[in-house]
């Protein structure tokens, strides 16, 4: 029989906010109790309950970190400093938390003693020779500092903004700080799924003026970020792309040898397997938002993954580990210099390409409103039956023109014209 921690536990919600609140990603946090990564998880989202030492351990951490933050709160005068994100500057390991605020300085170095990196990211020069042995991901906290391209989240929470703060941001401030907190690493995202950068780059832009054109929706939603993704991936993926004459001349490959293997291995497999592939060692996510994103079921993203990765390990065995495989999909997208527009300009393109479709659609009712006038105006009242065509009567001699008489004919015309008042046998009409 298992016993309870005497340290009372908080709720689930509870428990990540003061982990966000502390900015500790799960990986940090689970190194610190002793556990994986995926167990935090569990803790978090209530599927599972902490028991026993660990679960003791868990409880006294939370305990310190909600102390912690109180002190901070009570130093700092309960309020912060918001900064903007970096171009795709974000943990891999936790990228679940929202964008967050600045901490001082000093808790900063505590963070960095604390949380000391016992594996190394794989280095540029060792690419292709030989397998590069990595301790599991979820087990190993993230070098401070580190910045990872494919995951557009920082791992530190945002303070709790009054209403009025929240209210004041119009629609235009809230779409451009959606913009440039995602588009930088969803370029990286979608090139990975494509292999081609100017696909990638159409592909983000016209995700978010799809989203501008929805923006009461988005803006609604519990994960605005998710919904910009799945769209930006749908139009990456689409099977249109390959009747465009762009699309059949290939772009330039990467110039590391390595890098095109792998690019070529990505881009053999099939679209929801390379999709699942991309979102679970790439961005990040779990199984369950894995499968909920690439609308499957949890058992068929298990599969697609695991059939992905034995499809990459085949032409690549030094990437069978999955953390290997994670740093080389973020070598590689962070290789190419992929630039997204600005904020303003692609709304203005979103604005611009509405207006067009909406006159393009005014004018052609119209036209066809006046293509209905013209007919009514013009047919006919009533039935006509078509007049048949002419045919060819067989059998009728040709007709002949009259030639010179003979001289019996003349006689006889003249005997004819002389006689013609004369005679009984000369019938005439007699009236009444």
């Amino acid at each position: 029989m298992t016993q309870s921690p005497a340290t009372p536990l908080p709720p689930p919600k509870e428990r990540r906010r003061l982990r966000e609140a502390a900015s500790l990603t799960r990986a940090q946090l689970a190194s610190r109790v002793g556990v994986t990564s995926e167990t935090v998880r569990g803790w978090e989202t209530g599927r599972s309950t902490p028991r026993g030492r660990k679960g003791e351990k868990y409880a006294k951490l939370l305990g310190s970190l909600g102390d912690e933050g109180a002190e901070g709160a009570d130093s700092l005068g309960g309020e912060a400093e918001m900064t903007p994100p970096q171009d795709g500057a974000a943990d891999s390991d936790d990228p679940e938390p929202a964008p967050g605020a600045v901490l001082s300085r000093r808790s900063a170095r505590a963070r960095r003693k604390t949380a000391a990196p016992d594996r190394k990211r794989p280095a540029a020069k060792d690419r292709g020779h030989g397998p590069v042995t990595v301790p599991d991901r979820s087990r190993t906290p993230v070098p401070h500092g580190h910045r990872v391209i494919l995951t557009e989240r920082p791992r530190t929470t945002p303070p709790r903004r009054p209403d009025d703060a929240i209210a004041a941001l119009t629609p235009d401030q809230a779409f451009d700080a959606l913009y440039a907190f995602c588009a930088p690493a969803l370029v990286r995202q979608t090139y990975l799924l494509t292999g081609r950068r100017e696909l990638a780059r159409e592909s983000v832009e016209r995700a978010f003026q799809i989203a501008w054109q929805r923006w009461p929706e988005v803006a609604r939603d519990r994960d605005p970020a998710g919904w910009v993704r799945a769209m930006a991936y749908e139009c990456a993926l689409s099977p249109w792309h390959r009747f465009r004459p762009r699309h059949r001349h290939p772009e330039p490959p990467p110039p590391d040898a390595f890098d095109r293997m792998l690019m070529d291995s990505l881009l053999e497999l099939p679209p929801p397997y390379r999709r699942t592939l991309v979102l679970y060692d790439g961005v990040g996510l779990g199984l369950p938002e894995t499968a909920a994103e690439t609308e499957a079921s949890t058992r068929a993203a298990v599969n697609r993954l695991a059939h992905a990765r034995e499809a990459v390990a085949e032409r690549l065995p030094e990437l069978a580990d999955p953390e290997t495989l994670h740093w080389r999909l973020v070598e590689l997208a962070s290789v190419e210099r992929l630039r997204a527009a600005k904020p303003s300009v692609v709304r203005k393109g979103g604005e611009r390409r509405a207006r067009f479709w909406t006159r393009a659609a005014i004018a052609f009712t119209i036209a066809l409103i006046g293509t209905t006038a013209l007919t009514v105006r013009t047919a006919p009242t009533r039935y006509e039956p078509p007049v048949p065509e002419g045919e060819t009567v067989q059998g009728v001699p040709p007709r002949m023109a009259p030639g010179p008489l003979s001289e019996s004919e003349r006689e006889l015309r003249a005997k004819l014209r002389k006689e013609e008042q004369k005679g009984p046998d000369r019938l005439r009409p007699q009236p009444w």
